[in-house]
């Protein structure tokens, strides 16, 4: 069982960065694919970013393709989602999650464990 805790959401304006933080209770990341998902209100939950098990691959949605780094910190055993430029349509919950992962490719889909989420909003 992994679990995850997200932090780092906020309220920030238009063209504003954040940086999301998740770290694993317990467990280290060396055997896990880890992703950001992000869920708007009255919409269902996206695909956002991925990061490879060595965290050398990376995989973004286009909608945040250029703007959005998924990156980690082995010493600190922590993943970071860095956000800049954000948009009003960037407002939505953010949820990091973690996958066992056999190879070292970046995963859009089928994540195992979740955390709470984090909310993100930008204002206009």
């Amino acid at each position: 069982q992994v679990q995850l805790v997200e932090s780092g959401g906020g309220l920030v304006q238009t063209g504003d960065s954040l940086r999301l933080s998740c770290a694993p209770s317990g467990r280290t990341f060396g055997t896990y694919a880890m992703g950001w998902f992000r869920q708007a209100p009255g919409k269902e939950r996206e695909f956002v970013a991925a990061l490879s098990r060595s965290g050398g691959s990376t995989s973004y949605a286009d909608s945040v393709k250029g703007r959005f780094t998924i990156s980690k910190d082995n010493a600190k055993n922590t993943i970071y989602l860095q956000m800049n430029s954000l948009k009003p349509e960037d407002t939505a919950i953010y949820y990091c999650a973690a996958r066992l992962a056999v190879t070292d490719i970046p995963r859009t889909g089928g994540y195992n464990y979740w955390g709470q989420g984090t909310q993100v909003t930008v204002s206009s």
